[in-house]
């Protein structure tokens, strides 16, 4: 009871989500460094007085080595989930619950060669273009509902 009182204590962590499609309708998806087998869209962390739009550019560019996409849509909202109870404490020095995310869907404008996964600070260890529908069996169980959300409000662009 007191380790569920202190979760709900702490806040969410602001983020960006970036569902990035190919000319041809697919997403793209990497595999994480640290969770062999979970696969997931680029995101990351709001910096302190950011602009989300500008924190999607700049995640795309951390993560995967390029921003050439041009924008599509974002969510309506911020979605939110939860850490399972065993990363509470572990991950983000302990100070948030979850995260909540505004998500945006970009169309890629470049070339397979153009993406590089292998920057400063790497986060996946290969990566692929999917149907979107598939990402919501790729993800980690605990992000799949913001999955399910993303595919509904982006399926459009497919």
């Amino acid at each position: 009871m007191a380790k569920e009182k202190s979760k709900k204590s702490l806040p969410y962590r602001p983020c960006v989500g970036i569902c990035l499609f190919h000319q041809d309708g697919k997403v793209f998806v990497a595999e994480r460094l640290d969770t062999p087998g979970a696969w997931q869209f680029p995101q990351g962390g709001i910096d302190k007085g950011e602009d989300p739009y500008d924190a999607a550019f700049r995640e795309l560019k951390e993560e995967i080595g390029t921003d050439n996409a041009d924008f599509l849509a974002k969510t309506d909202d911020w979605l939110h989930y939860d850490l399972p109870d065993h990363l509470i404490g572990k991950v983000w020095k302990g100070k948030y619950r979850g995260q909540k995310q505004i998500w945006f869907a970009f169309r890629f404008k470049g070339r397979d060669q153009n993406i590089d996964i292998n920057t400063k600070h790497p986060e996946f260890s290969k990566w692929q273009w999917v149907e979107l529908a598939e990402t919501v069996d790729l993800i980690v169980p605990f992000k799949r509902d913001i999955y399910v959300e993303i595919v509904n409000q982006f399926k459009r662009f497919a």
